[in-house]
């Protein structure tokens, strides 16, 4: 917007309007000329004009200007239904931003920043919801407010309400929720990071347009417009990326927990997931209309919340990390204990619990059920009778889904063409494709 112009044309100036409109032009759109409130000599302004005169909240990493403005105008920088503070996360997420919320398309993390620390310092406010809808945006601050959003949780509740898109940088906030929950064509994923290059250098040329640039320092001017991207950079930014991708997959790691560990997030190859194939994948939770699933967030007494953790497909076989009973220790006359008799105790050391036998059968079963809503047939009991663990079979699932003719409908982005991978997605490959 042109501001200078509006003020040219506004200020100084006859003008032939009626007072009353005059006024609520001013109201309304002179702090953003003027940079500041405004007054109107001899016009009284109504408590309604000055509620609209009132500009969004400013933030930023090291004021706390949104908890001042709250303590003078009792306001809340975000809408609150039932208890539930509720949080846009919509259209192109941006590093910094001059006001709290979505601004032309943009929605800055300082911003949602702000609202989770109101929110979660807030004695009224019971949880927080997340309103997602929106494909990514810049990778500088996603991860601090990933950071933040997660030690959120553990003062009150976080649910991610997805409507209709969560992908890149949006899934790594979504991530860090109690629960993800999507409609039958929503879509997450795209567990990945990508840069673009600019190359000029033909336009130019055809143009008879030479550019010289004048630099000091050898890597000062790496992957500059004016000139083809030598192989050399191009490798050093792709492993930039590469180690972006690490980062991003052990962040989203730290927000699913056992559903989504760091290497099955690698192994998603920044693919995006929909509805069920997205909770099968562990990527999400729950495939719902979001306004039902949040009224059923909303409705939960207070103090109470979804346990973490629960949800369609949301365990792994457990895994008895205790250690076995110690020996005796030995004495001069104690006898050593007879190679038969030791047998025996190792393998009931090491034989599985009919406790863990029955939850991994469980498991198995609900692969199989879920499976089936796929497409895809599998019998439980064979596959139980078998042995097959359900991570492998989760695996098996998910490779025919690919292989599908249809796949692209539910997944819908797929690694470049020619594209040399990485070795950390190729030992989770080798990982998943082992037998368990």
């Amino acid at each position: 917007m042109h501001h200078t112009q509006i003020a040219q044309r506004l200020f100084n100036t006859p003008l032939m309007v009626d007072p009353a409109k005059a006024l609520a032009f001013l109201t309304g759109l002179g702090p953003r000329i003027t940079g500041r409130e405004i007054t109107v000599e001899g016009m009284a302004v109504a408590p309604a004009d000055e509620a609209s005169a009132t500009l969004p909240a400013r933030t930023s990493l090291f004021g706390d200007v949104l908890t001042n403005r709250q303590a003078r105008n009792g306001g809340q920088p975000f809408t609150v239904v039932d208890g539930i503070a509720v949080i846009e996360i919509a259209g192109t997420l941006v590093r910094r931003g001059a006001w709290i919320g979505q601004s032309s398309g943009l929605t800055s993390y300082e911003g949602i920043t702000a609202q989770l620390q109101a929110a979660a310092t807030d004695p009224a406010i019971r949880g927080i919801a997340l309103d997602i809808d929106s494909f990514g945006g810049e990778v500088a601050g996603a991860f601090d407010l990933a950071d933040r959003i997660r030690a959120a949780r553990q003062v009150k509740p976080v649910q991610a309400f997805v409507a209709d898109h969560a992908l890149s940088a949006a899934y790594a906030l979504a991530s860090q929720a109690d629960r993800i929950i999507l409609p039958r064509t929503g879509a997450v994923g795209s567990i990945g990071v990508v840069a673009m290059h600019s190359d000029m250098s033909g336009a130019l040329d055809q143009k008879g347009i030479a550019v010289t640039l004048i630099h000091a320092g050898a890597r000062k001017v790496d992957a500059n417009p004016y000139q083809p991207l030598p192989e050399t950079v191009r490798a050093r930014i792709a492993g930039e990326l590469e180690d972006l991708r690490q980062l991003f997959a052990e962040t989203v790691a730290e927000g699913r927990g056992p559903r989504l560990d760091t290497l099955r997030a690698l192994g998603t190859e920044a693919a995006v997931f929909r509805g069920e194939a997205a909770v099968f994948a562990g990527l999400a939770d729950e495939v719902a209309d979001p306004v039902t699933a949040f009224r059923t967030f909303a409705a939960a007494p207070r103090g109470t919340s979804t346990p973490r953790g629960k949800g369609p497909l949301m365990t792994t076989a457990p895994e008895d990390h205790a250690s076995p009973p110690a020996a005796p220790a030995p004495n001069a006359a104690s006898e050593p204990a007879p190679a038969a008799a030791v047998a025996p105790l190792q393998a009931e050391a090491t034989a599985p619990s009919p406790e863990a036998i029955r939850i991994e059968a469980a498991e198995v079963a609900q692969v199989c059920a879920q499976a089936a809503r796929l497409g895809i047939q599998i019998d439980a009991a064979d596959a139980v009778t078998r042995g097959v663990k359900p991570e492998a079979l989760r695996a098996k699932v998910l490779a025919d889904l690919a292989a599908r003719s249809d796949a692209a409908g539910i997944i819908a982005t797929a690694p470049a063409a020619g594209a040399k991978e990485s070795p950390i997605v190729a030992a989770a490959k080798k990982s998943a494709a082992a037998p368990r």
